[in-house]
């Protein structure tokens, strides 16, 4: 575990966006370790959901945003289920992990992984309208040094019918692509 220096200024900033982008009081959180206790993804964490939680309350943004919590994070929501102060633990990772992909943060550890599936999976849905599952995993497979990861499933899956070399776009492609469009322009804007 890394020591964290407590008497580094605080990022009041940080602190303030990240409380608005979340829309979630960072600062109600009293640490009381149920979002810890409850998470099913914490045995792989560097940093447990209450530390991140604190740290941002800390203001420690480089810390934070440099973790492979934030990344591995399943976003299944439990430890917003048991947070006594009613706040979305969950929906704090997930403004953290786009924070840090708006400031060009490469994810450490394993997060890489997550964030280069995420990117591969909303590239094909801008660009077939759909998930395209072949050339998805194809992809990330190749990005990620393991080009025949899995292929005994991929092959299984193709003779069943359950997977296709070929995709057909839908209609409304224009309005997909418009999508996109505003999410990054909402991302700038930010």
């Amino acid at each position: 575990m890394k020591t964290i220096r407590l008497n580094e200024s605080e990022d009041r900033d940080f602190i303030e966006r990240v409380s608005r982008e979340s829309g979630q009081a960072v600062e109600n959180c009293y640490q009381c370790g149920k979002c810890t206790a409850g998470c099913p993804v914490a045995f792989a964490y560097d940093l447990m959901p209450h530390q991140v939680m604190r740290m941002v309350q800390m203001g420690l943004k480089e810390e934070v945003l440099r973790c492979q919590s934030i990344w591995l994070c399943a976003s299944c929501v439990t430890c917003t289920v048991r947070c006594p102060r009613k706040i979305d633990v969950a929906m704090v990772m997930d403004t953290l992990r786009i924070m840090a992909r708006r400031k060009g943060m490469v994810p450490p550890g394993r997060g890489r992984n997550v964030a280069l599936f995420n990117n591969n999976f909303l590239g094909s849905i801008q660009k077939y309208g759909r998930l395209f599952e072949f050339a998805t995993m194809v992809m990330f497979n190749l990005k990620t040094g393991q080009p025949f990861r899995e292929a005994n499933t991929g092959l299984t899956m193709l003779r069943r019918g359950k997977l296709k070399l070929s995709v057909t776009k839908p209609r409304g492609l224009e309005e997909i692509n418009r999508i996109f469009e505003k999410v990054r322009q909402a991302e700038k804007e930010v």
